[in-house]
């Protein structure tokens, strides 16, 4: 490698894509991008405006009509998280090493970098879940158990008037162990589509699309399951400059990246979960469809989906 043939655009387009090839929570599906825009630094702010919707009134003929004046409301999605990565390339190693390996530094910086992006938005999905739409804590054993948390999460999201289509659900892989005994889970490689191909997708089940991730957040020994719709958490992010250097007082070269984004839950309704541990071991089964719902993900209520 030398100055010369370093390209910053073409790297920079490049370790983005390799960011987002590996995210699961920060992918299409589970967020939206539709407030990015352009990010120029960290610290930019997104201002999110959301107008409220007009009232409907019955009519009579020749009757005269009441105008509403629409309110409007103001979020903000402040870019406040910045990670970068930095290595040097020694004279006497980029001789001595087969070609490619400054490249796959790079592959693994992004993946480093896509961990903690991801991690974020995790964090901030699971604390911007409340109220109803939080499920008491719970012991998964058996695949039924399994099965019927995710249905207790998809009737939160249901009564929260949800889009039904286009729900997620990011679970551990103990859990997607458990629902692979389940005969009402639909595995991605046994649905003839391509939806495995997308990070993390491992199937269907009481109407989410099943995502598999080793960064589902542990809190207390448990793990917290988010299901959610893609319109409830925008983010943004950019990478924001790469470049190459001669470093000084030695014999090398200096690659360095900075990552720049940041996240909101703009409708938290739109998001349920619960912190489950996981135990398996217990009675197997999980076909019967006639459980009674268990916000602790011990029961389940009739599958509609």
């Amino acid at each position: 490698m030398t100055i010369a043939n370093f390209i910053p655009e073409i790297w920079s387009a490049a370790l983005l894509q390799a960011l987002n090839d590996r995210l699961v929570y920060g992918q299409p599906g589970v967020i939206n991008r539709n407030y990015e825009g352009e990010i120029a630094q960290a610290g930019d702010t997104v201002h999110i405006t959301a107008f409220g919707a007009p009232q409907t009134r019955e009519y009579e003929r020749n009757g005269t009509i009441e105008w509403d004046l629409l309110e409007s409301t103001q979020q903000t999605m402040v870019i406040d998280q910045s990670r970068y990565f930095a290595f040097k390339v020694d004279d006497i190693d980029r001789r001595q090493a087969l070609a490619g390996f400054v490249e796959e530094s790079a592959g693994g910086a992004s993946y480093n970098l896509a961990s903690d992006a991801d991690s974020h938005l995790a964090g901030k999905m699971s604390s911007a879940i409340t109220g109803a739409n939080e499920l008491s804590s719970g012991e998964l054993t058996t695949p039924r158990q399994a099965y019927s948390h995710l249905v207790s999460l998809r009737t939160r999201l249901n009564r929260t008037n949800t889009p039904s289509e286009g729900r997620f659900a990011v679970i551990p892989p103990e859990m997607y162990a458990l629902l692979l005994e389940d005969d009402r889970f639909i595995r991605a490689d046994a649905a003839g589509t391509t939806e495995g191909l997308r990070n993390g997708v491992v199937g269907r089940a009481a109407g989410f699309e099943v995502m598999e991730a080793n960064r589902v957040p542990e809190v207390n020994g448990g793990y917290r399951v988010i299901a959610g719709h893609a319109i409830a958490t925008t983010y943004a992010e950019q990478i924001l400059n790469t470049e190459a250097m001669r470093l000084q007082n030695t014999f090398g070269d200096g690659v360095r990246g900075l990552h720049v984004y940041g996240s909101r839950v703009i409708r938290p309704e739109q998001l349920a979960g619960g912190t489950v541990s996981i135990e398996p071991g217990g009675d197997g089964g999980g076909s019967d469809e006639g459980e009674s719902e268990s916000d602790g993900g011990n029961g389940g209520e009739s599958q509609g989906e």
